[in-house]
């Protein structure tokens, strides 16, 4: 907050002991004088090249109707529900209003975004909170994007007008217990039986799972031994969730743990599209590019926090922003957001022109991750003691960014999916060991 006699942004009132603000149940007590905290959150100053340019004027249209739904409505409510770990379901109607569900799919009642316009969706969600990012990004560029690349015609007019409108939420079921880099080597079983399918194994991280009403299965077929994807209801018999507990990252992410024993799935609920593990590479592809969208946002948030911060905040006589350092610092980090959306801009044009390559994605998610990463650790710096509180955005962003720079493919996977490109020599496999019986 800036000095006493000011009136800080938000102000409405005040009495003898408190400084009040219209956003719910927020005060800060006149006795310890702070900066302004994230609930009210600071302006957009990140776009310092001047990016909106390469914008149409309906992705930049979606890109401030976006904005200004997660900072009035989300704002004021993630570091609490961040704190107690559990979702901010009355934040859904809110989001279902933007009509962002489904992004790039057409018909079937969703928006039929192009890449760029939902990229920078998932982006402005993520600067104000990566929770609610991961939510709509599991629930739509994975669950409804399979329905809609890999669904027949009835399954998508089932299940996707509903999705669309966030009536129902979805999940997305790939990752196990015992594979994740090596999600190709699942475990989850579906045997052909009459008039269905029987699906048996276990699913782990997988986000919305607790509450999803749909979830997207992937299980290997016992009789072709290839990877096949199913729609399961929720509350089906033999189906059974339950929340991951004690993340640092994510929290409001409600990733869970799926059993699944001997749970029957109609034959009409068989994901006809699904018939390997390549059929899924389609949907990795579109949501690949949206993750790296994740800590663009990220990144901007905690720059447009730190740039108000260091202005607002006094030592030695004179605001933070004052000091070379920490100029020094606050440019590095302007200079990160800049070429990380750059990257992403352009990943999302190879994408719509049917250019980009796995390669390209991986390198923008692992390269873009990295540099987040770097980003929101200065901003820690920047920010002192009030760095390791949620109540200023960069904590909580800090640990947010770790599960975004594993998921999706770790760091290292994604960088030797790309040396496997531009090499030609696949190096995910190191060689078997040779034992000294097999040489004799």
């Amino acid at each position: 907050m800036p000095a006493l006699s000011t009136k800080p942004q938000g102000f409405i009132a005040q009495d003898s002991k408190t400084w009040y603000f219209d956003h719910p149940a927020l005060y800060i007590s006149k006795a310890f004088p702070q900066a302004t905290p994230a609930s009210i959150f600071p302006p957009c100053t990140s776009d310092y090249y001047q990016f909106a340019d390469l914008l149409t004027p309906e992705e930049q249209a979606l890109r401030l109707k976006v904005r200004e739904c997660v900072e009035r409505d989300v704002a004021p409510l993630m570091a609490k529900y961040w704190e107690k770990a559990e979702f901010p379901f009355e934040i859904v109607p809110k989001l279902s209003a933007l009509n962002i569900a489904g992004g790039t799919i057409k018909g079937y009642g969703c928006p039929g975004l192009s890449v760029t316009a939902s990229a920078l969706a998932t982006a402005e969600i993520a600067r104000v909170d990566a929770s609610c990012s991961t939510f709509i990004l599991v629930h739509s560029s994975l669950a409804m994007l399979t329905i809609s690349l890999c669904g027949s015609e009835l399954q998508k007019q089932k299940y996707l007008p509903s999705l669309a409108k966030l009536d129902t939420i979805a999940c997305w079921g790939l990752t196990e217990p015992d594979y994740g880099s090596d999600a190709s080597g699942l475990r989850t079983t579906a045997t052909k039986v009459e008039g269905g399918w029987v699906i048996e194994g276990q699913k782990r991280w997988i986000g919305n799972s607790t509450f999803a009403d749909v979830l997207v299965i992937f299980a290997k077929n016992k009789e072709t031994n290839q990877i096949n994807g199913f729609i399961v209801k929720k509350n089906v018999p033999g189906l059974q969730a339950t929340k991951i507990e004690n993340k640092i990252g994510l929290r409001m992410v409600q990733n869970g743990d799926i059993l699944l024993q001997k749970v029957f799935v109609p034959a009409e609920d068989r994901l006809p599209g699904v018939n390997s593990f390549q059929d899924t590479s389609k949907v990795l592809a579109v949501s690949r590019v949206m993750v790296a969208w994740q800590p663009i946002g990220i990144a901007m948030g905690v720059y447009d926090m730190c740039h108000r911060y260091l202005q607002e905040r006094k030592q030695f006589g004179a605001p933070l922003a004052a000091f070379q350092i920490n100029q020094q610092k606050l440019v590095q980090m302007l200079s990160n957001v800049q070429a990380m959306f750059l990257m992403g801009w352009r990943l999302c044009k190879l994408y719509e022109s049917g250019k980009m390559t796995p390669g390209q994605a991986s390198l923008g998610k692992s390269w873009i991750t990295l540099r987040a990463r770097e980003t929101v650790a200065l901003g820690r710096e920047l920010l002192g003691g009030n760095g390791i509180l949620s109540d200023f955005l960069v904590a909580k962003a800090f640990n947010d960014l770790e599960p975004i720079y594993t998921y999706e493919g770790t760091y290292d996977i994604n960088t030797l999916v790309t040396g496997r490109e531009i090499t030609g020599i696949a190096s995910f496999k190191p060689a078997a060991k040779t034992t000294r019986a097999s040489r004799l």
